[in-house]
């Protein structure tokens, strides 16, 4: 192409405005890993480039070499913006998207991440159509968030006693047995003083499934493990990815509130609601 165009194609994680009537995109590509593009006027109404929003994968035409390329021309190939319908599925996508903020470079990319991300939104947009149990959303974030740290180079070390190294093989059954997580050094066998987090077997042996390709069910298809397990590994994932990712993900925090005592999750209408905005 002319003029230095190139083509891009991604998954928007990330906008903001820029000047007055334009946008600042975050976009998660395989080949460059993060890229910052400007898209002109997007801001603007009618604008033929205002689909340049969060959740949507995108084919891009860019320009311009040195410093902050432009888009020029785009194609949406698919939007999650459904995913806003239900707020537990917009928390749960809002989180593996900052968790992919943190983890992939800019400029060099990381492979796998954006094939991962992609399925786990697909699976929440499941979700959303089906009208399934808030749990699973809650689980996905979780599996994914897993997936996503072993591929950035942060994975939970599941296999070895961060201390003896001596195997993780939980013996279910046996309710007296523990294991801790001490974010600095690992998972340690046994109830360890003060471990940020106690497992019991059942617990560790849940976790070390989300290594898999698919989520954990049982042969009925429903899905393995009450909600308070979950909610368990939901906080051993914001605790390990603080310690080794160097800050909080407030989104983590955002998708553990949806399932406080008291609060109301937004239930699934017959009618398609009014969407959030990126």
């Amino acid at each position: 192409m002319s003029g230095g165009a190139a083509r891009l194609e991604g998954l928007v994680l990330k906008s903001g405005p820029l000047g007055e009537n334009d946008r600042l995109l975050t976009l998660l590509t395989d080949a460059e890993g993060l890229v910052r593009l400007a898209v002109p006027g997007a801001r603007r109404p009618r604008s033929s480039l205002a689909a340049a929003v969060p959740l949507a994968l995108l084919q891009l035409q860019v320009g311009g070499g040195r410093g902050l390329r432009r888009v020029r021309q785009l194609q949406v190939q698919r939007t999650y913006s459904q995913l806003a319908e239900r707020l537990e599925t917009l928390a749960a996508a809002q989180a593996l998207a900052e968790l992919a903020l943190l983890l992939v470079p800019g400029g060099d990319g990381v492979h796998g991440v954006l094939e991962d991300l992609l399925m786990q939104l697909g699976r929440l947009d499941t979700v959303v159509r089906e009208r399934q149990e808030s749990v699973e959303a809650l689980a996905i974030a979780v599996q994914g968030s897993v997936h996503l740290l072993a591929l950035g180079g942060y994975g939970l070390p599941l296999q070895c006693c961060g201390r003896s190294g001596q195997s993780l093989e939980p013996p279910i059954g046996n309710w007296d047995w523990r294991c801790s997580l001490v974010p600095s050094e690992g998972l340690l066998i046994g109830a360890v003083p003060g471990a940020m987090l106690v497992l019991n077997a059942s617990e560790l042996a849940l976790l070390q499934r989300l290594t898999r390709p698919a989520p954990p069910r049982r042969r009925d298809g429903e899905l393995m493990g009450p909600l308070a397990v979950w909610l368990r590994l939901l906080q051993l994932v914001e605790l390990w990815t603080q310690e080794h990712g160097g800050r909080r993900c407030r989104a983590l925090r955002l998708l553990r509130d949806c399932f406080e005592p008291g609060h109301a999750l937004e239930a699934p209408s017959p009618e398609p609601s009014l969407r959030r905005n990126g």
